[in-house]
């Protein structure tokens, strides 16, 4: 079980690196997926280091706690998905929305239980 969990979670990382990846060499376009339209030269700035960044460590600590089988290294990325996951639920309480709006919190909640059940699972060191 523990080496299924290690697989999903490194899974989760490296496609979390590649959209990190994304964001620094063309944040336009990932941006817009997630109903984000940069303004001006800071705008673009702003997606490439905060977007980048987020995902970017989200990854490769995700990506390090399955190689080092080590549930200490997803402790951050799990921290980090929930807080955006609540960002959502206190957004979607106030503001309302759709499908559009739900979506991205169904994979949120996902990778919640992913880091989760790996912070759960993998070894304590």
């Amino acid at each position: 079980m523990q080496t299924v969990i290690r697989i999903i979670v490194g899974l989760v990382g490296v496609l979390a690196i590649l959209l990190a990846a994304r964001f620094l060499w063309s944040p336009a376009a990932p941006a817009a997926m997630l109903g984000v339209t940069p303004v001006g030269e800071l705008g673009i700035a702003t997606l490439r280091g905060d977007f980048g960044g987020f995902f970017g460590v989200c990854g490769i600590l995700a990506l390090a706690a399955a190689i080092r089988n080590s549930a200490a290294l997803v402790t951050a990325p799990l921290l980090a998905i929930a807080l955006a996951l609540s960002g959502r639920i206190i957004s979607y309480a106030i503001d309302g929305g759709g499908s559009a709006v739900l979506q991205p919190m169904l994979v949120e909640l996902t990778l919640l239980i992913v880091f989760g059940v790996g912070r759960a699972t993998l070894a304590r060191s």
